[in-house]
């Protein structure tokens, strides 16, 4: 059953007649293709088809590699709405709902590292591989005293830099980081987080109706369970669902 939509929300949602939602599958906790068919599934897929359902349209899923690149396609107008960490930095194009889903942004370091603990990383002569305008590296890039950020175009072209021994650290996200583990023999994730990284959905500036509307949308799937059970149905561990914020 869908919802009762205005000609206005539909406009802003829809103006090609379809739901274009991007997708970032460089975070696992968001979504994940499959190499060999392009399939991707996971929670945000299984948002974006709900979000599709409610209005009434068909939903064309547009992946990208990384959430830099999806930041990015809002210009050329890629698609109507779009999974993505909250960030100052990406305010003045997105207009954003409440976070559905927080994860931690953490570090990974190769054996042998010094580097104990997340206050050791922010050192003089430390580099940092991160996802370029990932919400980590625009945080990191706003936050570091001393430490050095190498860009690499997507998560896994950040890893790269450490196997090659370009880089002392790698930081993203914990679970994309836990994975990576096994290609680097000895390498550990450290404990703790540097920042909380905020998942929304955003969808771009002037669309004010279609803004309203998935602010509402985001609100109910998480009072109503359904991004939890999306969370438990993708196997996705070490994440929480923050509180809906009452409405003044």
């Amino acid at each position: 059953m869908t919802d009762n939509i205005s000609a206005a929300v539909l406009s802003d949602l829809a103006p090609t007649g379809k739901l274009r939602v991007g997708i970032n599958y460089g975070n696992p906790v968001l979504a994940t293709r499959d190499p060999s068919s392009g399939d991707l599934r996971g929670v945000a897929v299984d948002l974006g088809r709900e979000l599709g359902r409610r209005v009434g349209v068909p939903v064309e899923l547009v992946g990208f590699e990384s959430a830099g690149k999806m930041f990015d396609a809002v210009k050329a107008g890629a698609w109507d709405v779009a999974f993505l960490a909250v960030d100052p930095g990406r305010a003045d194009q997105i207009d954003f709902t409440a976070p559905y889903i927080e994860i931690e942004g953490t570090y990974l370091v190769p054996a042998g590292s010094s580097l104990r603990a997340i206050e050791d990383v922010d050192r003089e002569g430390v580099r940092i591989g991160v996802s370029s305008k990932s919400a980590y590296d625009l945080f990191l890039s706003r936050s570091l005293q001393r430490a050095q950020l190498v860009q690499a175009p997507d998560p896994n072209a950040a890893f790269e830099l450490i196997l090659a021994g370009k880089v002392d650290v790698v930081a993203g996200v914990r679970q994309h980081l836990v994975a990576s583990v096994a290609k680097l023999p000895g390498s550990r994730v450290l404990d703790g987080r540097f920042m909380a990284i905020q998942q929304a959905l955003g969808i771009p500036k002037g669309r004010e109706q279609g803004a309203k509307y998935v602010r509402e949308f985001i609100d109910d799937v998480k009072a109503s369970g359904l991004v939890a059970r999306a969370i438990e149905k993708a196997g996705v561990r070490g994440v929480s669902v923050p509180p809906t914020a009452a409405r003044r």
